[in-house]
């Protein structure tokens, strides 16, 4: 889990991860499969190399019986049959079938054949090592004997595990020899009937010869097992309790296999012998006979940490050129971050990262040039709220107002004084809100009520006023004193100007576009097309008119109600005047629609 964290935190762990990723995985699987080609070629020619050994032994063995067994030729020669048909073999016949067999052994065999045994069914025979016997025992008392008796076509190969006394008709010993012993029938000419038998027994030194000769790599072995897979002839190199077992392979389809049963695997194979029927096994690790394999799979290990040593090489010096800039570039986003906005990145190169650093410098002028526009705007809104909030407090206003009051008073009109102090004490309640600058619709329309009153009592002759908005808006939130400084421009521009009794209309409704659009119109002395486009103009450029001390409320109210509005709804909000000389003046309000805030 660390390990992961770590790489996740870091773009330079990333990119050692993707090199060693990109590198060495492809690397891998190719040296995954070029060993396992390898290994399969090389274990299928060294298969066939073992089985190439064990044929030509299976082949010399076969020679070796070959051989030995044109001795068995002797039973054709007719001295032969003559001494096993008759009972009354002179000496000179016995020394004349010796001297055959001498001949027969100088010309077929070597020394390895250390007897030759002639018997015919009485237990009457010749032996090349004791001349003439005679048996006490009925010669078909051997089973082997009797075997082939019934089968006299047959040729038996007994190995030393398998002789038995019984073999040795002659009853000879041989010092420090086991004995292989091959046997057959002597059948008569004419009927075929058998009428004795021939044996030679032979050194098995011969064939420890040729298994003891042959290995397989350097630690492989032969061994000779019968046809059921019991071993009769083992090398002297190795003791025959560790043979593998010859079943299994034996009864394999193929003839070889890989045995694993016995610790490190061995590859086991058997080819048989046709002139014996016996088998010859040989084994070996595994581990030898791929030798070549395993030396590939060692340089491709070899290959894979030299290719990681070269990508984490190759990777520090990337990251070095490429993780750097990045890293400087950070630490400038984290100065910029803590409000040091000088914090610039030195533009080095035309790569990405250079351009990204460029970037990142306008960005920077970009955030200083919204500061200091939105410093300038703010100051803009105090400026704009304290001259509407002059507005209120016009000393001209305010003396006109408590003069009424004064006259009213000494006049004994106590109810117009008093209301005239209420509307007075709202009027500036309201306009302070406790600083706050949305109030309700109800508070807005609230103050202007205020205002209308003092100016009906001042003007009572020529003003009259109507307000007619929709209940259900009075809970909206607006902008603070945004009414009074339009209704108080159409009482002094128009309703003043104009001769007669006035009116100021003020009309609240909701649009299809869910906004709140506020009207305040007069039936004053209007403007000439000239004077409005003038007005329009400077309203959209924001450019109030020259104080002359002159105007009342300064002549600001309404450019600050129509800078208020952009400045707190944005641009496309804001104040639209219509007007006709002679006609009279409509200002409209479009604001967005606010829900009251709770306190």
């Amino acid at each position: 889990m660390k390990l992961i964290d770590w790489i996740a935190s870091s773009l330079r762990a990333k990119l050692l991860t993707m090199f060693i990723v990109l590198t060495c995985v492809p690397l891998i699987v190719v040296g995954l499969v070029s060993y396992q080609k390898s290994f399969d070629t090389v274990f299928r020619n060294s298969k066939a190399a073992s089985l190439i050994v064990g044929e030509q032994l299976a082949r010399d063995i076969d020679l070796l019986f070959e051989d030995t067994g044109k001795l068995l030729e002797l039973g054709n020669d007719p001295r032969v049959l003559h001494f096993l048909f008759s009972q009354s073999d002179t000496y000179a016949d016995a020394k004349d079938i010796l001297k055959m067999m001498d001949s027969y052994s100088d010309t077929y065999s070597d020394e390895s054949v250390l007897n030759i045994s002639i018997i015919n069914l009485y237990g009457r025979g010749i032996s090349d090592r004791r001349g003439v016997f005679q048996l006490d025992r009925n010669p078909l008392r051997n089973p082997r004997f009797a075997y082939l008796t019934q089968r006299p076509d047959d040729i038996l190969n007994i190995p030393p595990s398998q002789s038995s006394p019984l073999d040795r008709l002659d009853g000879s010993q041989y010092d420090h020899a086991s004995v292989i012993t091959i046997m057959t029938a002597v059948k008569q000419r004419i009927t075929h009937e058998v009428i004795g038998f021939i044996v030679i027994d032979i050194d098995d030194a011969a064939v420890g010869r040729a298994i003891n000769g042959r290995a397989i790599g350097e630690t492989g072995l032969f061994y000779v097992a019968d046809a059921d897979g019991s071993p009769i002839f083992s090398p002297t190199s190795g003791p025959s309790g560790l043979l593998p077992d010859a079943r299994s392979v034996i009864a394999h389809k193929d003839r070889h296999m890989i045995d694993s049963s016995r610790g490190k695997p061995k590859f086991i194979f058997a080819v048989e012998s046709p002139r014996t029927g016996w088998n010859i096994v040989g084994y070996v690790p595994l581990q030898e006979i791929v030798k070549e394999a395993n030396a590939i799979r060692q340089m491709i290990i070899v290959s894979v940490i030299l290719c990681i040593v070269f990508t984490i090489t190759l990777h520090f010096f990337i990251s070095s050129r490429l993780i750097k800039p990045v890293q400087l570039l950070k630490n400038k986003m984290q100065l910029a971050a803590s409000d040091y906005l000088e914090a610039k990145v030195v533009v080095t190169g035309k790569d990405e990262i250079a351009n990204l650093s460029s970037n990142f410098n306008v960005m920077l002028e970009k955030i200083k040039g919204l500061l200091d526009q939105s410093i300038k705007e703010h100051e803009e809104m105090k400026k704009a709220e304290l001259r509407t909030l002059q507005a209120q407090i016009n000393p001209h206003f305010l003396y006109n107002t408590l003069d009424s009051i004064v006259w009213m008073a000494e006049a004994g009109r106590n109810r117009q004084v008093i209301l005239l102090v209420e509307s007075l004490s709202k009027l500036f309640r309201i306009s302070l809100s406790k600083g706050r600058d949305w109030i309700s619709v109800e508070k807005e329309l609230e103050h202007v009520h205020s205002y209308l009153v003092i100016q009906q009592m001042r003007y009572r002759d020529i003003l009259d006023y109507e307000i007619e908005v929709d209940p259900s808006l009075r809970r909206y939130d607006i902008l603070k004193m945004t009414l009074q400084p339009i209704v108080e421009n159409a009482i002094y521009h128009g309703i003043k100007n104009k001769r007669g009794k006035g009116l100021v209309r003020i009309v609240g409704c909701k649009t299809p576009e869910n906004e709140l659009l506020l009207i305040v119109e007069d039936n004053g002395a209007g403007m000439s097309r000239e004077m409005l486009e003038t007005l329009r103009r400077n309203l959209k450029r924001q450019q109030p008119p020259e104080e002359t001390g002159k105007e009342v409320s300064g002549g600001f109210g309404l450019h600050n109600v129509e800078r208020r509005i952009r400045l707190y709804y944005g641009e496309r909000c804001g104040v639209t005047v219509e007007s006709d000389a002679g006609v009279g003046t409509k200002v409209i309000i479009r604001i967005p629609l606010r829900e009251e805030q709770a306190l």
